[in-house]
């Protein structure tokens, strides 16, 4: 099997999962809204897109290319996880949340190319905070994210 179908078998499979904890937590608004922090947000949590009312079937088709492109650079950072879909969903919920560039430079992100899966499932709570302060749905979520995580370690 050729390494793309390879990567896209493990995108898939992290999709299946993650897809629905994303949306539990990113919440879906056909319309436009500010978030927590101020910015424009639309869908499953979409911020890069133009800001109008959308179906949800766009919403739908809209979550699951972004997540594919985070999954990607999620895979791109640790390559390893490619073969963990749990940890590889886990991680890409935690990516589309706080940005690719801020995952590259996480300590998740790193620990995960150390090898060390656990201690990168447990760094994915230090990422509860939004405009500098403690916010109980990011610490939940994080929650949840870290026991997607230890799922099969």
């Amino acid at each position: 099997m050729s390494k793309a179908k390879i990567i896209t078998g493990a995108i898939a499979g992290a999709l299946a999962i993650a897809a629905p904890l994303v949306a539990k937590w990113e919440g879906k608004s056909n319309d436009p809204y500010k978030d927590i922090v101020g910015v424009w947000t639309v869908c499953t949590g979409q911020t890069n897109v133009e800001m109008r009312r959308y179906t949800l079937a766009e919403c739908d088709a809209m979550l699951q290319a972004s997540l594919g492109e985070y999954a990607k650079s999620v895979l791109e950072r640790n390559p390893t996880l490619k073969d963990h879909p749990y940890q590889l969903a886990a991680a890409t919920s935690l990516s589309y949340n706080i940005g690719v560039g801020a995952y590259w430079r996480s300590t998740v992100a790193k620990r995960f190319a150390a090898g060390n899966f656990k201690g990168a499932c447990d760094a994915m709570l230090l990422w509860n905070r939004a405009g500098g302060k403690v916010i109980r749905g990011l610490q939940r979520r994080r929650e949840d994210e870290r026991r997607l995580c230890l799922t099969g370690l």
